[in-house]
């Protein structure tokens, strides 16, 4: 039996679980208030939050010493394929320097790291956000010295086609697949045969609009933006990624709340939503371009796929590809577990990451 201790900090909260032979033992979150009040910077938060995690888990009374691995939540780093990786010294300074940028996920590896090294046990991470199979076509922008990049919520995307790919008995590696992940973030990636070969940058101001993001903005109007003098670089970026989309146009991310609204005869409400699903379409189809149409299904995930109007709008406008599937949420604890199982049983590799050096 192998049995895991699982983390993934977020910037408001700090989820883990224990696992054995990837099913759930038990899942807790734990909610940050005034705890990291007067802390400089995100790494000197990895304390406190270890603290809690272990008071948790000894008021469980658990063994820690019973684990064989503790798996945490993969940050920013340079691009890498996706897969398992064994948390290194390298991978420990670009996460704490925030080298690549600075997130909550940065604390996964940290974390998972420092309370491993209590015990003598090894420290993973699984397919984070920067996880890049994007073919040289994919990278160009249009622009000499700007590069498409990869940013997205490849920890899920991975996952449901995982599963996807199980429940048709057949390897992921043998299929194309569109997935579409929908929450505060939107990306939509192109799979072929087990990589993801295009995506749009879910973080960067690509792709649809979702429930905080702008996504991709008229190129012009957004110039005139920054050099309007009404706003500074720092104002905007988080105006664009964390108050822009649905957060915009309607005051509200809540995609219930915004339901309730529509049900209620707001014809604007519905326009706004229903805009994002055919953003989502849009790029879904282009997508299957990528693909040229050789699609094996598309998969709609993530905490708006709960939403069935959603859901049903991108599916009457890209049914005509192929197959849709929807697998509503995101557990990433689970996802984590599943795939760090897999490394340590074998069934996939188990990867080792390297530091950059600086170019000259």
């Amino acid at each position: 039996m192998l049995k895991l201790l699982v983390v993934n900090p977020g910037s408001t909260s700090t989820k883990f679980g224990v696992f054995e032979d990837s099913q759930a033992i038990f899942t807790e979150t734990i909610r940050h208030g005034s705890e990291f009040a007067g802390l400089p910077d995100l790494t000197s938060q990895r304390p406190v939050r270890e603290a809690l995690i272990c008071q948790a888990l000894e008021k469980r009374h658990i063994d820690m010493a019973s684990f064989n691995a503790v798996v945490g939540r993969g940050g920013l780093l340079h691009p890498l394929d996706g897969g398992v990786y064994e948390v290194s010294r390298d991978m420990i300074d670009d996460l704490a320097s925030c080298r690549y940028g600075s997130h909550a996920s940065n604390l996964g590896g940290i974390i998972a790291a420092a309370i491993a090294g209590r015990y003598g046990l090894k420290a993973f991470i699984a397919d984070p956000v920067i996880v890049d199979e994007m073919e040289p076509l994919a990278r160009l922008s249009g622009w000499p010295g700007i590069e498409r990049i990869s940013i997205f919520h490849a920890l899920n995307q991975k996952a449901v086609a995982r599963r996807y790919a199980e429940e048709v008995n057949k390897p992921y590696e043998a299929l194309n697949l569109v997935v579409a992940h929908m929450g505060g973030g939107i990306s939509v990636g192109a799979h072929r045969k087990g990589r993801v070969i295009d995506v749009n940058n879910a973080l960067g101001g690509d792709g649809p609009y979702s429930a905080e993001r702008s996504g991709g903005l008229p190129l012009f109007s957004v110039m005139e933006l920054c050099c309007s003098g009404c706003h500074s670089l720092e104002e905007l970026k988080k105006a664009f990624v964390g108050k822009g989309g649905l957060t915009a146009y309607l005051g509200t991310s809540d995609a219930v709340a915004i339901d309730g609204r529509i049900a209620q005869g707001d014809e604007y409400a519905r326009l706004i939503l229903q805009g994002m699903a055919y953003q989502v379409a849009k790029e879904v189809g282009a997508a299957a371009t990528v693909l040229e149409g050789e699609v094996d299904a598309v998969i709609l995930t993530g905490g708006l796929a709960y939403d069935t109007w959603i859901t049903e709008w991108v599916t009457r406008r890209v049914q005509f590809i192929a197959p849709v599937i929807v697998y509503p949420g995101e557990d990433e604890l689970a996802a984590l577990a599943e795939i760090a199982t897999d490394a340590l049983t074998g069934r996939i590799p188990i990867r080792t990451y390297q530091r950059k050096q600086p170019g000259p």
